[in-house]
């Protein structure tokens, strides 16, 4: 399915589909119905085949529809786990900090790099535990 927001990112970091989920019937030439979990119940569940992508993959690593809490904006919850790594970068006039964060929700993790305010004000519980490595780039 196209256009879902996911962490309330819009635009060129959200993904541009979600699921595999099960199609249940063929409506007219160009159309399916497709089985959405019951978090989803607003989204309209008939799709023209141009929102819809074959998915390539093995049925055993398919998430289980009811494992996925979705939100009403369409989005779900993933929940920061650890601090990796923080650098910051020096430019021209200023320094840009930023921590590289491991991510998890239900059965995946996720490493994304993330800036170090943002984070700080959201998840300051995160900060107070020690390993975690600086590094300044120049």
């Amino acid at each position: 399915m196209k256009g879902v927001m996911r962490f309330g990112k819009k635009g060129k970091f959200s993904p541009r589909f979600i699921g595999p989920y099960r199609m249940l019937r063929r409506v007219g030439l160009v159309a399916y119905e497709l089985e959405l979990p019951l978090g989803q119940k607003s989204v309209h569940p008939i799709f023209h085949v141009s929102m819809l992508r074959k998915c390539v993959g093995y049925p055993s690593r398919v998430v289980p529809v009811e494992d996925v809490q979705i939100t009403e904006e369409l989005s779900y919850e993933e929940t920061p786990v650890a601090i990796l790594v923080r650098q910051v970068r020096k430019l021209r006039t200023k320094e840009v900090a930023s921590v590289k964060v491991l991510w998890r929700n239900k059965n995946r993790e996720e490493v994304t790099w993330e800036a170090e305010d943002g984070m700080r004000s959201k998840y300051p519980h995160l900060f107070h535990t020690p390993g975690c490595c600086h590094i300044t780039l120049y």
